[in-house]
């Protein structure tokens, strides 16, 4: 018991360094930008302050820059190899793990780790994909092995073991599920397998707007689409610039760039109302699945005229051809006679 006290009466290094290191975080977390050289201190500083901290410091820092968005990359790496203890919040919520620190960690520190990951909201079907091989890897017992062990009593580890494996298999059938929900109900910017327009294609729209040259933004529209210029031309002549704004959301544009192309080419979309412009109130009120349905739905009207005025040529063609091989020219029944 004296001993005890005597060690609450002198100051403690390991607190102090526990001070320092919240310190240094709660200092980073300030940052809203932090630049290179910034990034880097901190990257010096916090591997030697986390190593001499004590548990409860290290939980709390780790705590702290799990909600953080910019994070060195070699701080990111180092704290998600820590023990699960300590990394789990980490591996779990932080928006800095890239797919490839997710699946690095994954395959190298074990189980628990792969089963922190699996938590993640948003996991990328590339960082899905790895934990499946990672699970289906797992050597599966043999028979004797599991006679074995359905013989002996279960020990408290053995009991542990047990639980984490109906853990992970519940939790891997959830974020199954969670996936297939995703494809149904899928996010303003999961672009995947729909038709998105290239940030070339995007710059050019912008300036062609800005230059208010329509000539070359329909052109610009058409190769975004895939369709002919006939169909850009009618969606821009729409002066309502409903058509327009229903094809620049189906191609996945940013909201203001969007609404600067509207306002534009229809001046009238600029008029302010209760602070909001008249475009950005009609980009609120369209919907982003039904957008991409009714621009394909042109396209797929507009590729039919195609078609159709393509076979209309060609058998024009080939009527012009007919009738130039079947008309010839009037010649006379009489042979000429040579002079001489």
């Amino acid at each position: 018991m004296t001993d005890q006290f005597r060690d609450l009466e002198r100051p403690s290094a390991m607190r102090r360094k526990d001070v320092v290191l919240m310190a240094t975080v709660t200092s980073f977390e300030a940052l809203p930008h932090p630049s290179r050289s910034e990034l880097r201190q901190f990257a010096e500083l916090f591997g030697p302050l986390f190593a001499a901290s004590s548990e409860e410091a290290r939980r709390q820092a780790v705590a702290a820059l799990s909600q953080c968005r910019t994070v060195p990359t070699t701080v990111a790496f180092f704290i998600a190899s820590q023990p699960i203890a300590v990394a789990a919040p980490f591996l779990a919520s932080s928006p800095c793990l890239d797919d490839e620190t997710l699946i690095a960690v994954a395959r190298t520190q074990g189980a628990a780790h792969a089963r922190a990951i699996v938590r993640r909201e948003n996991l990328s079907p590339r960082v899905i994909d790895a934990l499946v091989s990672l699970r289906q890897d797992r050597p599966a017992p043999q028979a004797a092995d599991r006679t074995e062990i359905a013989e002996t009593p279960a020990s408290p580890s053995a009991a542990a073991a047990q639980e984490a494996e109906r853990r992970w298999r519940e939790e891997e059938l959830r974020q199954r599920i969670k996936t297939l929900a995703n494809h149904v109900h899928r996010t303003e910017d999961d672009r995947l397998g729909l038709r998105t327009v290239s940030p070339v294609q995007e710059a050019l729209l912008i300036r062609f707007a800005r230059s208010r040259d329509g000539g070359m933004f329909a052109t610009t529209l058409a190769d975004c689409l895939s369709a002919s210029r006939w169909l850009a031309e009618r969606i821009v002549l729409d002066i309502s610039g409903r058509q327009l704004a229903t094809t620049l959301k189906a191609l996945g544009m940013d909201k203001a760039d969007g609404v600067y192309v509207l306002q534009r080419f229809y001046p009238h979309l600029g008029e302010e109302t209760s602070g909001l412009t008249r475009g950005a109130m009609l980009w609120n009120g369209l919907d982003a699945d039904q957008c991409g349905r009714r621009v394909e739905a042109w396209r797929r009207a507009d590729s039919h005229t195609a078609t159709r005025e393509s076979e209309f040529a060609v058998q024009a063609e080939e009527a012009v051809a007919a009738s130039s091989e079947t008309v010839r020219p009037l010649r006379s029944a009489t042979p000429l006679r040579r002079r001489g």
